[in-house]
């Protein structure tokens, strides 16, 4: 992604361990995934983060064909979002803007990178932009089973089910807390067009509505009827707002039609809670879920900001109310799952690529183990002088951890490690690399990710870096990521064979 690498021959003390340096940008990478802590996290994968040109944008889009108009056509419109195809096969969305909208290009480029370092498994993600010219494009992972709107306004054979409305309501809710714990509390227009479904059939929030200029017109297109109280006054979005419209999207939900949210409150007052419902889901539905809901939703439209409950609270409600969470996303929605055929790396694979690829843990563990620290030569070069007693004691902690790895005491090797790595003496990507296989061990997948994120900082080209992000990777179902990312180490990999 964009930003610069942290590499170096000295390293200085972290003092944000938590929060891993972006990688450089002439490699793909995984930057910024949630970072409750140095050593632990939550949240899913997405695909790389990259500047595109306009010319291959143009070519995925068939010129910007209207046969490819997603949303947003016509003559008037600020923007449209076209589907597209990469040379490489990846499926895409492109939102392409007027000139007017972002007449500053160094604030598209930065507003872009800081979506484009987010990445959860609630979220479609950013993996692109392109600022050429009056040229202001954003792309994102292209989510192949429309929107949260077809599915509850315009559908066909069957009304979504109770279970898959509780679990929309979930998923969009932990996109939403993420986003807030990532600094990007702010989401513009935040309605039932918005919620995307994957090729699971998994709701996820699209990152569109995380950019907004505000010389880009109103934050909100829907009818007025349905912004915050708040907005109307001052036309200001605050992280309230996106909780009232949050509200209004349980509200799409209970009853399947837009409802005005003062209409919705006053019925709510009036103690008619099945008037919300959807006529179509009777006797199809647990009335204490339902009130439930219905008390969420309420307190998210609160006129007063400040009486709004935080995401946090909502997203614990809201797990608490989850049913038929066995069942797959696609199996509710009513389509058979489209299986794709593993992709097959590009190039042959060494031990640790074949280790990575199948999989095996307990392989790649071994090779860990006797390459022990080569990788590192070149990383901290110390002189006499600077063997102070502070280094002996960091060396003093690794070599804990190293026994425990050794000995396949994951847990005590992640303590030590975590020490080590906190302490800021020194600086070794093995160090990341072991603790990342230690949080795979420990199922912990998403710590595991930004530990080989982290070591791909310290060691740029270094395709055991790139091998280990793609086996978290896997591990969080991102298939055509780990796959990419396999392919990278591999290429990686033959150049050092080939001494390039």
């Amino acid at each position: 992604m964009g930003g610069s690498c942290c590499s170096g021959q000295k390293k200085q003390p972290e003092q944000q361990p938590k929060t891993p340096p972006t990688p450089p940008q002439r490699r793909r990478s995984f930057a910024r995934l949630p970072s409750s802590s140095s050593s632990g996290g939550g949240g899913g994968g997405g695909s790389a983060f990259s500047e595109l040109p306009f010319a291959r944008l143009e070519a995925a889009t068939d010129g910007f064909s209207s046969d490819n108009v997603l949303s947003g056509g016509g003559d008037k419109a600020p923007n449209v979002v076209y589907r597209g195809r990469l040379d490489d096969r990846r499926q895409i969305a492109v939102k392409r803007f007027t000139k007017s909208a972002w007449p500053d290009p160094q604030q598209f480029a930065e507003e872009a990178r800081g979506v484009g370092r987010l990445r959860h498994k609630r979220l479609a993600s950013l993996v692109g932009y392109c600022c050429e010219g009056d040229e202001r494009l954003l792309v994102a992972e292209y989510m192949p089973n429309d929107t949260l709107t077809k599915h509850l306004f315009h559908w066909e054979s069957q009304t979504m089910e109770w279970a898959m409305r509780l679990r929309v309501a979930f998923y969009i809710a932990e996109a939403l807390e993420y986003c807030c714990s990532e600094r990007r509390p702010l989401y513009h227009d935040l309605n039932s067009c918005r919620v995307l479904f994957d090729e699971n059939g998994d709701p996820r929030l699209s990152c569109f509505g995380l950019i907004k200029n505000s010389r880009d017109g109103k934050s909100y297109s829907t009818n007025l009827a349905y912004t915050p109280p708040e907005y109307l006054r001052n036309g200001r979005v605050t992280p309230e707002s996106v909780i009232f419209s949050f509200g209004t999207l349980l509200l799409d939900l209970l009853s399947g039609k837009h409802i005005p949210p003062n209409h919705a409150v006053d019925m709510i007052r009036g103690k008619s809670v099945l008037v919300l419902m959807d006529s179509h889901l009777e006797g199809k539905f647990s009335s204490e879920e339902a009130t439930a809901l219905v008390g969420l939703a309420s307190s998210c439209l609160q006129y007063e900001p400040m009486e709004r409950p935080e995401m946090k609270n909502l997203v614990a409600t809201l797990e608490q109310l989850q049913i038929k969470s066995e069942v797959p996303s696609h199996v509710m929605l009513g389509f058979q799952k489209q299986e794709r055929a593993p992709a097959v790396p590009q190039q042959p694979l060494s031990p640790m690529g074949d280790a990575c690829s199948r999989m095996d843990l307990t392989a790649i563990h071994q090779i860990l183990v006797s390459t022990h620290y080569r990788d590192d030569e070149g990383t901290n070069e110390l002189s006499f002088q600077e063997w102070t007693q502070q280094i002996k004691d960091a060396l003093e902690t690794r070599r804990r951890g190293d026994f425990a790895f050794r000995d396949k005491d994951f847990k005590q090797a992640i303590d030590c490690y975590s020490q080590f790595i906190d302490d800021g003496t020194m600086v070794s990507p093995t160090v990341y690399v072991r603790r990342s296989l230690c949080h795979l061990m420990c199922d912990d997948a998403d710590a595991a990710l930004r530990d080989a994120m982290q070591a791909q900082c310290l060691h740029s080209d270094w395709p055991t870096a790139f091998y280990m992000q793609a086996l978290a990777l896997a591990k969080l179902n991102m298939d055509s990521d780990a796959t990419d990312m396999l392919n990278e180490a591999a290429e990686l990999e033959e150049r050092r064979l080939m001494g390039g």
